[in-house]
Protein backbone atom coordinates (compact mmCIF):
# COMPACT_ATOMS: atom_id res chain seq x y z
CA UNK A 1 0.00 0.00 0.00
CA UNK A 2 1.37 3.69 -0.85
CA UNK A 3 0.47 6.33 1.31
CA UNK A 4 0.45 9.96 -0.40
CA UNK A 5 0.10 12.38 2.17
CA UNK A 6 1.81 13.86 5.12
CA UNK A 7 2.36 11.58 8.13
CA UNK A 8 0.59 12.63 11.62
CA UNK A 9 2.96 13.97 14.29
CA UNK A 10 1.60 13.06 17.58
CA UNK A 11 0.54 9.45 18.73
CA UNK A 12 -2.89 10.39 19.42
CA UNK A 13 -2.87 11.97 15.35
CA UNK A 14 -0.85 8.56 14.48
CA UNK A 15 -3.84 6.51 15.93
CA UNK A 16 -6.63 8.23 14.64
CA UNK A 17 -5.15 8.31 11.55
CA UNK A 18 -4.54 4.26 11.85
CA UNK A 19 -8.36 3.74 12.57
CA UNK A 20 -9.41 6.10 9.79
CA UNK A 21 -7.38 4.13 7.19
CA UNK A 22 -7.25 0.82 8.30
CA UNK A 23 -10.82 0.37 10.38
CA UNK A 24 -11.11 -0.79 13.24
CA UNK A 25 -7.54 -2.52 15.16
CA UNK A 26 -6.54 -4.03 18.19
CA UNK A 27 -4.13 -2.98 20.27
CA UNK A 28 -1.62 -4.64 19.83
CA UNK A 29 -1.98 -4.52 16.43
CA UNK A 30 -2.26 -0.96 16.27
CA UNK A 31 1.10 -0.91 18.84
CA UNK A 32 2.55 -2.99 16.06
CA UNK A 33 2.34 -0.59 13.43
CA UNK A 34 3.24 2.09 15.61
CA UNK A 35 6.03 1.22 16.79
CA UNK A 36 4.73 0.89 20.56
CA UNK A 37 4.22 -1.97 22.65
CA UNK A 38 0.11 -3.34 22.94
CA UNK A 39 -0.15 -1.92 26.41
CA UNK A 40 0.91 1.49 25.19
CA UNK A 41 -1.42 1.56 22.75
CA UNK A 42 -4.25 0.29 24.85
CA UNK A 43 -3.51 3.23 27.11
CA UNK A 44 -3.45 5.68 24.50
CA UNK A 45 -6.57 4.29 22.81
CA UNK A 46 -7.99 4.19 26.73
CA UNK A 47 -7.49 8.39 26.51
CA UNK A 48 -8.74 8.73 23.28
CA UNK A 49 -11.90 7.48 24.15
CA UNK A 50 -12.42 9.42 27.42
CA UNK A 51 -12.22 12.22 24.53
CA UNK A 52 -15.11 10.52 22.84
CA UNK A 53 -12.47 9.82 19.99
CA UNK A 54 -13.24 6.15 19.63
CA UNK A 55 -14.76 3.22 21.21
CA UNK A 56 -14.61 -0.44 22.00
CA UNK A 57 -16.20 -3.23 21.18
CA UNK A 58 -15.76 -7.11 21.40
CA UNK A 59 -15.68 -9.61 18.27
CA UNK A 60 -15.24 -13.56 18.25
CA UNK A 61 -12.66 -14.87 16.01
CA UNK A 62 -12.64 -18.13 16.26
CA UNK A 63 -12.18 -20.09 19.38
CA UNK A 64 -11.80 -18.38 22.28
CA UNK A 65 -12.95 -14.94 24.50
CA UNK A 66 -14.14 -12.41 22.09
CA UNK A 67 -11.13 -10.19 21.10
CA UNK A 68 -11.35 -6.62 21.98
CA UNK A 69 -11.08 -3.82 18.72
CA UNK A 70 -11.45 -0.13 19.15
CA UNK A 71 -12.88 2.04 16.35
CA UNK A 72 -13.48 5.77 15.45
CA UNK A 73 -16.63 7.04 17.14
CA UNK A 74 -18.68 10.00 15.23
CA UNK A 75 -16.61 13.15 17.32
CA UNK A 76 -13.58 11.03 16.03
CA UNK A 77 -14.25 10.94 11.68
CA UNK A 78 -15.21 14.85 12.51
CA UNK A 79 -11.77 14.85 13.20
CA UNK A 80 -11.07 14.92 9.77
CA UNK A 81 -13.17 17.52 8.29
CA UNK A 82 -16.31 17.97 5.62
CA UNK A 83 -15.12 21.01 4.02
CA UNK A 84 -17.38 23.53 4.62
CA UNK A 85 -19.88 21.18 4.62
CA UNK A 86 -23.20 22.92 6.11
CA UNK A 87 -22.44 26.09 4.33
CA UNK A 88 -21.87 24.29 0.90
CA UNK A 89 -25.05 22.16 1.48
CA UNK A 90 -26.60 25.40 2.20
CA UNK A 91 -25.69 26.92 -0.64
CA UNK A 92 -26.39 23.74 -3.15
CA UNK A 93 -30.43 24.22 -1.58
CA UNK A 94 -29.92 27.69 -2.21
CA UNK A 95 -29.08 27.09 -5.95
CA UNK A 96 -32.07 24.09 -6.56
CA UNK A 97 -34.64 26.26 -4.97
CA UNK A 98 -33.72 29.67 -6.99
CA UNK A 99 -32.48 27.90 -10.12
CA UNK A 100 -33.96 24.61 -10.46
CA UNK A 101 -32.29 21.08 -11.06
CA UNK A 102 -30.44 22.07 -14.07
CA UNK A 103 -28.26 24.34 -12.36
CA UNK A 104 -27.09 22.04 -10.19
CA UNK A 105 -25.89 20.44 -12.82
CA UNK A 106 -24.00 23.08 -14.51
CA UNK A 107 -22.40 23.49 -11.64
CA UNK A 108 -20.99 19.83 -11.40
CA UNK A 109 -20.35 20.31 -15.23
CA UNK A 110 -18.00 23.16 -14.20
CA UNK A 111 -16.09 21.26 -11.18
CA UNK A 112 -15.97 18.04 -13.78
CA UNK A 113 -14.08 20.35 -15.81
CA UNK A 114 -11.96 21.89 -13.61
CA UNK A 115 -10.76 18.72 -12.05
CA UNK A 116 -10.21 17.12 -15.35
CA UNK A 117 -8.14 19.96 -16.78
CA UNK A 118 -5.80 19.57 -13.58
CA UNK A 119 -5.43 15.94 -13.56
CA UNK A 120 -4.55 16.04 -17.33
CA UNK A 121 -1.82 18.27 -16.90
CA UNK A 122 -0.71 16.92 -13.85
CA UNK A 123 -0.69 13.15 -15.64
CA UNK A 124 0.59 14.50 -18.87
CA UNK A 125 3.96 12.84 -19.86
CA UNK A 126 3.17 9.82 -17.93
CA UNK A 127 2.86 6.79 -19.93
CA UNK A 128 2.61 3.90 -17.40
CA UNK A 129 -0.75 3.19 -15.87
CA UNK A 130 0.84 2.71 -12.02
CA UNK A 131 2.47 6.19 -12.19
CA UNK A 132 -0.96 8.01 -12.92
CA UNK A 133 -2.34 6.33 -10.48
CA UNK A 134 0.58 7.00 -8.10
CA UNK A 135 0.06 11.16 -8.77
CA UNK A 136 -3.56 10.85 -9.23
CA UNK A 137 -3.37 9.66 -5.62
CA UNK A 138 -1.18 12.48 -4.29
CA UNK A 139 -3.53 14.77 -5.98
CA UNK A 140 -6.48 13.64 -4.32
CA UNK A 141 -4.47 13.67 -0.69
CA UNK A 142 -3.63 17.46 -1.42
CA UNK A 143 -7.67 18.02 -1.71
CA UNK A 144 -8.44 15.90 1.64
CA UNK A 145 -9.41 12.58 0.26
CA UNK A 146 -6.45 10.59 2.49
CA UNK A 147 -5.56 8.62 -1.13
CA UNK A 148 -3.28 6.18 -1.55
CA UNK A 149 -3.09 3.21 -3.91
CA UNK A 150 -1.84 -0.32 -3.92
CA UNK A 151 -0.97 -2.63 -7.21
CA UNK A 152 -2.86 -6.07 -7.38
CA UNK A 153 -1.49 -9.72 -8.97
CA UNK A 154 -3.58 -9.61 -11.37
CA UNK A 155 -2.18 -5.90 -12.75
CA UNK A 156 -4.98 -3.93 -11.96
CA UNK A 157 -4.39 -0.65 -9.49
CA UNK A 158 -6.56 -0.51 -6.53
CA UNK A 159 -7.54 3.36 -5.60
CA UNK A 160 -8.45 4.19 -1.97
CA UNK A 161 -9.72 7.26 -0.84
CA UNK A 162 -10.02 7.23 3.03
CA UNK A 163 -11.64 10.13 3.67
CA UNK A 164 -14.63 12.63 1.84
CA UNK A 165 -13.99 15.67 2.38
CA UNK A 166 -16.88 16.69 0.30
CA UNK A 167 -19.28 14.08 1.28
CA UNK A 168 -21.82 16.63 2.76
CA UNK A 169 -22.28 18.05 -0.88
CA UNK A 170 -21.85 14.42 -2.80
CA UNK A 171 -24.84 13.32 0.28
CA UNK A 172 -26.60 15.85 -0.85
CA UNK A 173 -26.27 15.89 -4.88
CA UNK A 174 -24.44 12.33 -5.43
CA UNK A 175 -24.41 13.87 -9.23
CA UNK A 176 -20.21 14.86 -7.53
CA UNK A 177 -19.76 11.01 -7.50
CA UNK A 178 -20.92 10.04 -10.69
CA UNK A 179 -18.67 13.30 -12.34
CA UNK A 180 -15.68 11.97 -10.24
CA UNK A 181 -15.68 8.72 -11.55
CA UNK A 182 -16.12 9.98 -15.44
CA UNK A 183 -13.33 12.30 -14.45
CA UNK A 184 -10.73 8.69 -13.09
CA UNK A 185 -11.60 7.41 -16.33
CA UNK A 186 -10.63 10.15 -18.28
CA UNK A 187 -7.05 11.53 -17.41
CA UNK A 188 -6.13 7.81 -15.71
CA UNK A 189 -7.34 6.22 -19.56
CA UNK A 190 -8.11 3.03 -17.75
CA UNK A 191 -11.46 1.59 -17.00
CA UNK A 192 -12.43 2.42 -13.41
CA UNK A 193 -15.02 1.05 -10.90
CA UNK A 194 -15.91 2.10 -7.82
CA UNK A 195 -16.01 -0.90 -5.93
CA UNK A 196 -16.45 0.53 -2.12
CA UNK A 197 -18.70 3.54 -0.98
CA UNK A 198 -18.90 6.11 1.58
CA UNK A 199 -21.98 7.25 1.01
CA UNK A 200 -22.87 3.40 0.51
CA UNK A 201 -22.08 3.30 4.51
CA UNK A 202 -18.74 1.81 3.44
CA UNK A 203 -15.77 2.95 5.58
CA UNK A 204 -14.18 4.50 2.55
CA UNK A 205 -14.23 4.72 -1.31
CA UNK A 206 -12.06 2.35 -3.48
CA UNK A 207 -11.71 1.98 -7.10
CA UNK A 208 -10.31 -0.78 -9.07
CA UNK A 209 -8.55 0.44 -11.94
CA UNK A 210 -7.98 -2.00 -15.24
CA UNK A 211 -5.45 -1.03 -18.41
Amino acid sequence: MENSGKAPSTTAQRLLHLLKTRGPQQAADAGAVLGMTAEAARQQLAKLASAGMVEAFSQVRGVGRPSQFWQLTQAGNRHFPDTHSELTVQLLDTVRQAFGEQAIDRLIDMREQTSRQLYQRELSGLPELKDRVARLAQLRTREGYMAEFEALEDGTFLLIENHCPICAAATACQGFCRAELMVFEQVLQARVERVEHILARARRCAYTIRP
